[in-house]
């Protein structure tokens, strides 16, 4: 899921940010400079205050509201590699690295579907999905979201269990970003889901 056409798409300023109060269970990770305008929008977007600032094993920068698990971060650089052996099977090179990539972490508004099965999501505005199959009454529930285009973030939901589904959302919020920098028509087809389709896109 994007989050229509107001995403940043400007190079924005980067401003460093320094390493805050790590308690928890992973090990603090060299990671890159964040941008302080992303995460007030991440902040904005999710009602979160992401105080905590890692990375994963393979060079993910992960913000969060607490630290997360090793675990957290392993899935996500699991998704992250299922998602570039596809886009190199397609013939992709663009934004093909760990480290291209933020990912935040935010509460989940919801744990459970209408179905109670467990599923972690976020409750954002409806936007241009009101009315639709997805509309909850002004708001929609999503696995993750993409948060910027440049540079290139998304935001997932908190997990406690079932990490293989933190790992097929960040393969999925992922598709959209390696689409925009290396399929933009696809990309441009795919990008919003009100119009239909879903993932994977890649397959």
């Amino acid at each position: 899921m994007t989050l229509s056409t107001r995403t940043y798409t400007s190079t924005i300023l980067i401003l460093a940010i320094g390493a805050l109060s790590f308690g928890g269970q992973a090990p603090a990770r060299p990671y890159r400079t964040v941008n302080r305008d992303l995460i007030a929008r991440a902040e904005q977007v999710t009602g979160d205050r992401f105080a905590v600032i890692t990375s994963s094993p393979q060079g993910v920068t992960v913000v969060a509201r607490t630290m997360p698990r090793g675990e957290f971060l392993s899935a996500i650089d699991r998704g992250f590699t299922e998602l570039f052996a596809i886009a190199q099977k397609h013939g992709y090179h663009n934004r093909l690295s760990f480290s291209d990539y933020t990912v935040f972490i935010a509460k989940a508004d919801r744990t459970a579907d209408s179905s109670g099965q467990y599923s972690p999501d976020i409750a954002v505005p409806a936007a241009q999905y009101a009315g639709g199959y997805y509309d909850q009454g002004g708001y929609i529930y999503a696995a993750g979201m993409v948060l910027a285009l440049n540079p290139s973030a998304f935001i997932v939901a908190e997990h406690d269990r079932n990490l293989s589904r933190v790992s097929n959302v960040v393969r999925y919020e992922g598709e959209h970003l390696v689409l925009y920098y290396n399929d933009r028509a696809l990309y441009e087809r795919t990008a919003d889901h009100s119009r239909g389709g879903g993932h994977p896109i890649l397959q």
